[in-house]
């Protein structure tokens, strides 16, 4: 059976990413009993932000053509790179366990969350393999950006995440939006408050198709 991931990137508690998480979660412990979920919150259990050693980890393991951990870890034994290895070890092979990896994460100025672009700047070393495997993406926008809308030209969280699998050679990428989040709370969005709600409610039933559809067994190699 299929190793699933989920992370979560909102700084809020009951936000919309999280909810359309859950829903994903539920669903696909459903649909796929016995399957292994492993779960961690990027806010209450920050990844830190990369610093020079950790560059000098990606340096060098360029330099040395390195293509696993247990190479990385002859490389990284070096003094002033035991610490940024110490801290980045878990969370590959966390990703490397993984066969799906579910991210639940709003727009934050456009673009992603600090604390998930801090994962992966972490994670993301030049022998990553992640072909093979898929991500399903969660997200939720205060405004609207999809195609025909005027602020698409503005979404760059999509593109990015898009541009950064398919770099990592994981091409298997499905995204679910919930648009509109700021109507209920903002009363100048009040006129989008139903959209919203159509919205959210379209995510909800995506979510709940996808995690059944979404594979939950590994090829044989």
């Amino acid at each position: 059976m299929a190793h699933l991931l989920h992370l979560d990137a909102s700084a809020r508690s009951d936000s919309f990413s999280r909810e359309l998480g859950a829903a994903f979660v539920e669903h696909w412990k459903a649909a796929h009993p016995g399957s292994a979920y492993t779960y961690r919150d990027l806010v209450a259990e920050p990844v830190a932000p990369i610093d020079e050693a950790r560059v000098k980890l990606a340096t060098q393991s360029s330099r040395n053509g390195v293509r696993d951990i247990a190479a990385m870890d002859e490389i990284a034994a070096a003094p002033e790179l035991a610490d940024a290895w110490a801290q980045t070890r878990p969370l590959i092979e966390q990703l490397l366990a993984a066969d799906v990896l579910l991210l639940g994460t709003p727009m934050y100025n456009f673009s992603i969350p600090a604390a998930l672009k801090a994962w992966i700047d972490r994670v993301t070393l030049p022998w990553l393999p992640l072909e093979g495997k898929s991500a399903v993406i969660l997200s939720a926008r205060g405004g609207a950006y999809g195609p025909g809308s005027p602020r698409q030209p503005f979404d760059f969280q999509e593109p990015y995440l898009r541009a950064y699998f398919s770099a990592l050679r994981l091409e298997d990428v499905e995204f679910v939006h919930t648009e509109l989040t700021h109507a209920p709370v903002m009363p100048f969005l009040e006129q989008f408050r139903d959209a919203h709600q159509t919205s959210r409610a379209a995510a909800l039933e995506a979510v709940r198709a996808l995690a059944v559809r979404v594979p939950a067994t590994v090829p044989a190699s």
